[in-house]
């Protein structure tokens, strides 16, 4: 199973779902891609752990279309999110994929998503990699 990780700006939620999902006992049959909108990010996430990790829109194009998971703050399916980060063609690529998204709904995004709480971010790493988790022993 291919589990692709998309960050920005600095990588830090990225690399805390990479940690987690680790921790979490991830196992080696599951691949996890980490792309970066910024080599800031990829560098972060490849430290916490990622099997490989690129940077740059192309590279998001190019693994949505591998992946069986997405997973990453929700900006990475907005047009000009993460301060600019995420390209409209990047937004289009995760929405568009048929791999499962796992979106983790931070408000610097300038969209909300209710119904979520007010959990911290480490409450939603935690969250999140236990549902990469569960779809990964799903889909064997």
């Amino acid at each position: 199973m291919h589990i692709l990780i998309i960050d920005g700006q600095s990588g830090r939620m990225g690399a805390q779902l990479i940690e987690g999902l680790r921790k979490a006992g991830l196992n080696e049959k599951h691949v996890v891609t980490a792309i970066g909108t910024n080599a800031l990010a990829t560098s972060a996430m490849l430290k916490a752990g990622a099997d490989q990790a690129a940077t740059g829109e192309n590279a998001v194009l190019v693994q949505c279309k591998k992946a069986d998971i997405i997973a990453g703050p929700l900006g990475i399916v907005l047009a000009d999110a993460l301060l600019g980060e995420i390209t409209p063609q990047m937004a289009v690529a995760v929405g568009q994929s048929d791999a499962r998204r796992v979106l983790l709904p931070v408000t610097q995004c300038k969209s909300t998503v209710v119904g979520t709480g007010n959990m911290t971010r480490a409450q939603l790493v935690d969250e999140a990699a236990a549902r990469i988790i569960m779809l990964c022993t799903e889909n064997g």
